[in-house]
């Protein structure tokens, strides 16, 4: 983060026309807003100027004397454009979202990044979309394999349902509530890469071509005693089973599922916090999300803040 400290100084204090002048550079650095803007009428490069009528106190100007003082905002064409909301409250926002948006919606409120609920869920949707269309791209670059000689995958399946009060309120959404999350946890020393797939059921024919889509052949897989895993040895892995009616432990190989168990609580959290299950959609884009911070994220030199502002850059090129 060495590289983006002096972003924090960018977005704190005063907002000056030079510190506006200053992050609208930074940005330009970044590849998030254009540097260069060519005139629609005469095609002439237009300059930066200052506009006190502008939201961002500047604005792309094009003072040819054909069509006179014509000028374009500096967030055209970016993750900011469409948007009231000031630019440097946008970056606030992008890295609180990069650092996990642990804060409410309405810590967010009180700290003046948005005038609405409503909108703080927009600015997460255009986010969420940074991160899955970068995860897309990965998954068509290198596959996304898992597994191996130094990596065992743990597998498993389980519910993301809207979760009653003493079983009383209404169910929220009305999206198939049956589907189950299917999940592959590829454990190596202390790495822990997730891959979640919505399932319509978890039988043989819905698992098993996702084990053979991500998981190389000969890896060790661990599971419970569920029957649709047992064409896996068949298959070519290495299928460790443990009976969860018995032991949480199996006595004699000592496999167990207490990662991916462990890994499901944590995503659950973060998913019933956000109010990320209403909808079918919706769910999928946070499994993304989940899956973009344990590939992309953590492997970033400059953590998931750099990762972020790299994917954004990328999207709105």
């Amino acid at each position: 983060m060495s590289r983006f400290r002096k972003f924090k100084n960018l977005i704190s204090g005063d907002r000056t026309k030079r510190k506006a002048l200053k992050l609208i550079k930074w940005l330009q650095k970044k590849t998030l807003l254009k540097r260069k803007i060519k005139c629609t009428t005469c095609h002439h490069q237009m300059k930066l100027k200052r506009r006190t009528n502008s939201q961002d106190q500047y604005s792309w100007v094009c003072q040819r004397p054909e069509h006179g003082a014509k000028q374009i905002s500096v967030r055209h064409k970016s993750i900011f454009s469409h948007s009231k909301i000031p630019i440097c409250n946008w970056m606030e926002f992008i890295y609180r979202f990069a650092q996990g948006l642990r804060l409410r919606q309405i810590d967010m409120l009180d700290d003046t990044i948005a005038g609405s609920s409503a909108t703080l869920s927009k600015m997460a949707k255009r986010l969420r979309g940074v991160c899955v269309t970068a995860l897309k791209k990965m998954r068509r670059r290198t596959g996304q394999w898992m597994g191996g000689r130094r990596e065992f995958v743990a597998i498993d399946e389980s519910h993301f349902r809207h979760k009653r009060k003493y079983g009383r309120g209404r169910m929220a959404g009305a999206w198939n509530r049956k589907k189950w999350v299917f999940g592959m946890l590829g454990v190596k020393e202390s790495s822990r890469r997730p891959i979640l797939r919505l399932v319509e059921r978890r039988n043989r024919a819905h698992l098993v071509p996702l084990i053979t889509q991500h998981v190389r052949v000969g890896s060790n897989i661990i599971s419970d005693q569920w029957r649709a895993y047992r064409v896996l040895p068949a298959l070519g892995y290495v299928h460790h089973t443990v009976n969860h009616s018995r032991s949480y432990v199996d006595p004699l190989t000592g496999a167990h599922t207490q990662h991916i168990e462990r890994a499901w609580r944590t995503h659950k959290e973060n998913i019933w916090r956000l109010r990320g299950n209403r909808t079918e959609s919706l769910l999928q884009d946070h499994l993304a999300v989940i899956e973009w911070i344990e590939w992309l994220a953590k492997k970033h030199r400059h953590d998931a803040f750099g990762r972020l502002i790299h994917d954004v850059s990328r999207k709105y090129r």
